[in-house]
C-alpha cells in the first residue's frame, strides 16, 4: 500500500513519467446558473464576487444581463455568455466560459429592488475542473492506478480531454 500511495504523487508534466491518479480521470465542466424571475417590475443588481452590476429591470434581457456581467472585473469579457430570457417570461442561462471555464463558480446573488415577485438564481450545472488541468502539458500521460488505464491528453493543457491509449481485453 505504501508503494502504491507514493506513486499517486504529481511530478513534472506527464510528458516524461506519466502522472498518476487513483481513477478515471473527470472531464471540466463549465458552470451553468439560471436567473429566474417573477418580478413585475422594479430594478435589482446581480453580484459576483463582491462586484455589482448597475441596476436592472425586472424584464432584462439576456444580452443586457451578459453586458452587465462582463462590465464587472471579476468576470470581465469573453468570460460569460447569456441566453434565454427576458426575465419575467423565461430564465436566462449564465454560462462561464473562457478565463473562467472549467470550473467552480460562485454563486451570483440578486439585490433587492425588484417588485411584484422574487427574483432568483440557481445553479443548474456545476463547474468541475478538468484532472490535472494547468499541469497536464499537451501529449502527457496519465495512468489510471485504480483500474490500469492509460490516457493520453488531447486537449490542452488549461482544458485537458483525456483519451484512452490503445484498447483493453
Amino acid at each position: 500500500m505504501g508503494i502504491i500511495a507514493a506513486k499517486n504523487v504529481i511530478a513534472g508534466s506527464g510528458t516524461g513519467d506519466p502522472l498518476r491518479n487513483p481513477g478515471a480521470p473527470v472531464a471540466g465542466a463549465d458552470e451553468v446558473q439560471t436567473i429566474t424571475g417573477a418580478a413585475t417590475g422594479g430594478t435589482g443588481a446581480l453580484t459576483f464576487n463582491g462586484q455589482s452590476t448597475a441596476a436592472l429591470a425586472a424584464t432584462a434581457s439576456a444580452a443586457t444581463i451578459q453586458a452587465a456581467l462582463v462590465g464587472l472585473s471579476s468576470i470581465g469579457a469573453g468570460n460569460v455568455v447569456c441566453a434565454g430570457g427576458p426575465l419575467g417570461t423565461a430564465g436566462v442561462t449564465v454560462t462561464f466560459q473562457g478565463a473562467l471555464a472549467n470550473a467552480p463558480q460562485s454563486l451570483i446573488t440578486v439585490g433587492a429592488g425588484f417588485t411584484g415577485g422574487a427574483v432568483t438564481v440557481a445553479e443548474t450545472t456545476p463547474g468541475t475542473t478538468a484532472t490535472f488541468a494547468g499541469i497536464a502539458a499537451v501529449g502527457a500521460l496519465m495512468i489510471d492506478t485504480t483500474n490500469a488505464i492509460l490516457y493520453q491528453n488531447t486537449g490542452t493543457q488549461a482544458a485537458p480531454v483525456w483519451t484512452k491509449v490503445g484498447t483493453e481485453t
